[in-house]
């Protein structure tokens, strides 16, 4: 082959090449047309989410959904704000302060009973953790032997508390109010206190007590707790965020009850009054008040309509309601958790 072939056809190789190229930059990609740039990922959603105590264990679900990056795949960014005593929860969520809150159920009728614009999404305790403990050396068999004698604490104004005088009365033991620690507890082997079984029963095993905790559930008086709530008018304008809101949550207390040690580690770092031990203790004490019977059938925050109509006939008995709010106003078919 001569010189001058080859470089002939090296020229048409190169003039071939070349037509390629350009039809290559000039074609756009099947399915799209030119200079149509590629659609961005929509930028998630902030939200706050208002807790009504501190970071401990009953919130792991919720911190555990923010760390394993749930609400992230859900599209959410969510900001939790730490509560305490006192948090108006309710009246943040109602007036837009925040878009997520945590509130028991039966403040939660109390609060729509004046008025307020709230609904619940997701009730993480299905046994109410609320409870009275006394010292196992007393042998009380249940929360009227507590209440036969000596001294309790109780916080004035709880639903539980007025549920109990009405049924027990107080005439056989002098109350007193409670301070929220456990120091006259360790002090006074008659005296008992209300309680919250993942925290004061803990406090008070570690520092060489033996309380007997007695649940008040176990009386007939058993809110839903840990309740997640929104406002209705939010619920009617943005109903996927809250959908995705409630799915990240049932995520993330999976996570928590499955593993609570990562989660608890994030915590410790809000709430340096707990240990490590504290912290692992009260994750393993309210797994059985989590996740149940209901909720291995439902999903995790399921609800029964039953339960809040009962709970709101109580509060009527009671005298902290005049009348009853109809369920149907604020219990919505599709965050009851039921599976069809």
């Amino acid at each position: 082959m001569s010189g001058r072939l080859v470089k002939l056809l090296g020229c048409v190789g190169l003039l071939v090449a070349a037509s390629a190229c350009s039809r290559q930059k000039e074609e756009p990609a099947q399915g799209a047309q030119a200079g149509t740039p590629a659609p961005r990922k929509a930028a998630p959603a902030k939200v706050k989410l208002a807790l009504n105590w501190v970071a401990e264990p009953e919130f792991g679900g919720f911190y555990a959904a923010r760390e394993s990056g749930a609400f992230t795949r859900h599209g959410l960014e969510v900001d939790i704000l730490g509560g305490g005593a006192g948090a108006p929860v309710q009246q943040m969520v109602a007036t837009g302060k925040a878009e997520f809150g945590i509130s028991g159920a039966d403040e939660i009728i109390t609060a729509r009973a004046r008025g307020l614009d709230v609904i619940p999404l997701f009730a993480v305790y299905q046994t109410s953790p609320h409870a009275i403990m006394a010292h196992a050396s007393r042998g009380a068999k249940g929360i009227q032997d507590v209440l036969s004698s000596g001294t309790v604490a109780l916080e004035p104004g709880l639903s539980y508390v007025a549920f109990l005088k009405k049924k027990y009365s107080f005439d056989k033991v002098k109350v007193v109010p409670y301070d929220g620690g456990v120091a006259r507890f360790l002090a006074d082997k008659d005296f008992a206190q209300q309680c919250f079984v993942t925290a004061e029963p803990i406090a008070a095993r570690r520092q060489g007590a033996t309380p007997a905790v007695f649940l008040v559930a176990d009386e007939g008086f058993n809110p839903y707790i840990a309740v997640v709530i929104t406002r209705r008018q939010y619920w009617k304008e943005h109903p996927e965020q809250v959908k995705a809101f409630v799915a990240a949550v049932r995520e993330g207390w999976r996570v928590y009850l499955d593993n609570p040690g990562p989660t608890n580690a994030v915590m410790g770092k809000l709430n340096t009054t707990m240990d490590a031990e504290t912290f692992a203790a009260g994750a393993e004490a309210q797994k059985p008040l989590i996740e149940t019977e209901e909720t291995k059938a439902r999903g995790l925050g399921a609800m029964k309509r039953e339960r809040w109509e009962q709970l709101s006939q109580q509060l009527v008995e009671l005298g902290l309601i005049d009348k009853a709010p109809s369920v149907d106003e604020y219990l919505l078919p599709e965050f009851t958790g039921a599976r069809e």
